[in-house]
């Protein structure tokens, strides 16, 4: 048989980088989107877990409401003072309210709210469910006749989808007051004007658009943050990494969906 060349030799190992690297992807995908369905077909099924689905709107959404609030309301006066100064370059100045409204309410409120509660919760429900993995708690769950996708899975994802898009909008108020505040305060803003300004010019799309994209950020988050910990490793590492790939692989698909949803909803 011929006797490869270095060169060649390095190309294949590269291709067959490549090739392994394409595989993992479409086999991590597609695990992915069975335990995704997975848990929505539960959602929908009973029996169903009040308790537990309450427990998990405690924790997704209302201790959550400091971390989204005290972001949304920096976030909105520094995007005063930012749209301020670029302005005043071409006198337009008056564009203040309205685009500070617009920009939270459709953008940065449902983003950075989400990038908020991923660091905060999906890191939360990795380590818990990674923790419960690795002690064996979620054998004895099937032991003791208990679908563990049902009890674990099932309350997170439902409350997560049904509490962000509340989180948001309690965001987006306070992101507008923050812009009020810095715009009445630092920019001499009239402040009747300003709320007159707000009002009339953000449109109830642009508000719905976000709730939209938080519930679809709150499903992201809550099914990271499972998924990750149900299919974590061994040991304190195992727990480690999930924790650290449920924040991060939520945090990219916030984003990536951020720009599909904003296509979606606003094309051309």
């Amino acid at each position: 048989m011929p006797i490869l060349s270095p060169v060649v030799l390095a190309i294949q190992g590269f291709v067959a980088s490549i090739g392994a690297t394409v595989l993992w992807l479409c086999q991590a995908t597609g695990a992915l989107c069975a335990f995704a369905v997975s848990g929505l077909g539960h959602v929908f099924r009973p029996p169903w877990y009040p308790a537990e689905i309450a427990r998990q709107f405690m924790r997704i959404g209302y201790f959550s409401l400091p971390v989204v609030g005290l972001t949304a309301l920096f976030t909105g006066g520094a995007l005063a003072l930012q749209i301020f100064a670029g302005g005043s370059r071409f006198n337009a100045e008056s564009v203040v309210p309205s685009i500070v409204a617009i920009a939270i309410t459709r953008e940065l409120g449902p983003v950075l709210g989400g990038l908020m509660v991923a660091g905060r919760v999906s890191s939360s429900i990795a380590a818990e469910i990674a923790t419960m993995r690795v002690t064996e708690q979620i054998d004895a769950l099937t032991t003791l006749s208990t679908n563990p996708m049902k009890y674990l899975v099932a309350p997170r994802l439902l409350a997560a989808v049904i509490v962000l898009p509340i989180l948001v909008f309690i965001g987006d108020i306070i992101g507008i007051m923050g812009g009020f505040l810095v715009g009445t305060a630092r920019l001499d803003f009239n402040p009747a004007t300003y709320l007159k300004t707000s009002y009339e010019f953000l449109e109830t799309g642009d508000v719905t658009s976000g709730l939209i994209k938080a519930a679809v950020f709150g499903f992201i988050i809550a099914l990271m943050g499972c998924y990750q910990g149900y299919h974590s490793g061994r040991g304190a590492q195992g727990v480690g990494r999930a924790t650290t790939n449920a924040v991060v692989s939520a945090s990219i698909l916030i984003l990536a969906s951020n720009y599909l949803l904003t296509e979606a909803l606003f094309p051309g």
